[in-house]
């Protein structure tokens, strides 16, 4: 089979990789969609040629190893994948958090082979049905970046109550602007890009803030009475919007990271201590939790697909890199079919 690689430098490949077979344990599944993500912008400029990329997968059960009951993964049932390897036995993993696994977890599309190929293996225990009201596309983004979205506003407990500012309307902010506006939020959100402050008010942002032309807390404190954002999330990763979505939550506010890699500053005293402000740290989600994200786009109606803005095949992959990388789209993916 061909799957897409990342040379670095901005630069792909399509490479050679034997079929899967599965061990005891594990499945192949025949990829549908694989969904393109930010954290993937990092590894397509350094390179990461070893493995296939892609960690939003989602297709069919089309074989089982050793093992491996029907009950589990009945061949042909539509699955999204939890996109990590872990021991399957330590506390993390028997809770469905495998990326937090004592003994080291690998993930698919970087430490172990992605979605962005026809086939992947994964263990059985990986995957999550895949609901009929769903496409594969929208399992695909529930797979990481609408599955990050709904447990980062989980941690928040973001109600109809709630002010939320969402810093960053990638991918992974869309969704959250998206489905925080189908929990009652009023959602802000914040980016520099026309292109993407537009997409957010299609998803429901009630009010939008140019963080390339006006200062983001000033903005959203005028938005707030003067006082900040009941909830604040941060889907960057960049020093200084991570320091803004501290600065902006009002006094006994909540702030919440998933941005990765990268640092931040805080001043401390007046933008923590003395708001009383609770901050969270939300990496990705567990099996149960992507189970749960997709139920509640289900019996919501909440029209998922209208995060993505392209589609590729991987005969596209360095076009749909380039577009992507330049912040000309809103999400994107793989099909297969």
């Amino acid at each position: 089979m061909r799957g897409l690689v990342f040379l670095g430098d901005q630069q792909v490949e399509l490479r050679e990789f034997p079929d899967p077979k599965p061990g005891p344990g594990e499945v192949v599944v025949a990829i549908r969609a694989s969904g393109m993500c930010g954290s993937d912008l990092r590894p397509y400029q350094r390179g990461q040629s070893n493995f296939v990329t892609g960690h939003e997968p989602c297709g069919v059960v089309a074989e089982r190893g050793p093992g491996v009951t029907d009950a589990q993964a009945p061949l042909g049932q539509r699955v999204m994948v939890h996109h990590y390897w872990g021991c399957g036995t330590c506390k993390h993993c028997r809770i469905g958090y495998t990326q937090m696994c004592v003994h080291g977890s690998r993930v698919m599309g970087s430490s172990a082979n992605g979605g962005n190929a026809p086939y992947l293996l994964a263990p059985a225990t990986s995957l999550v049905p895949l609901p009929e009201e769903l496409s594969f596309p929208e399992g695909a983004a529930i797979s990481c970046g609408t599955g990050t979205a709904y447990s980062a506003l989980k941690r928040l407990g973001v109600s109809g109550r709630d002010t939320l500012a969402v810093f960053g309307q990638g991918p992974v902010g869309l969704a959250a602007t998206q489905l925080a506006t189908v929990m009652g939020a009023r959602v802000i959100g914040v980016d520099p890009l026309a292109e993407r402050r537009e997409l957010a008010t299609q998803l429901g942002a009630a009010a939008t803030v140019d963080s390339s032309s006006e200062n983001p807390v000033d903005a959203i404190r005028e938005l707030t009475h003067g006082e900040g954002a009941d909830a604040t999330l941060d889907c960057t990763g960049n020093a200084e919007a991570r320091a803004n979505c501290a600065k902006a939550a009002r006094p006994w506010g909540r702030a919440c990271f998933v941005g990765e890699q990268g640092t931040a500053t805080f001043d401390m005293t007046p933008d923590v201590i003395h708001k009383q402000l609770t901050m969270y740290g939300s990496w990705t989600f567990s099996t149960v939790l992507l189970a749960e994200c997709a139920r509640f786009a289900v019996d919501r109606e909440i029209p998922l697909r209208n995060v993505f803005t392209e589609s590729f095949t991987i005969d596209d992959g360095e076009a749909a890199f380039r577009k992507f990388s330049a912040r000309e789209m809103g999400k994107g993916v793989f099909v297969f079919y």
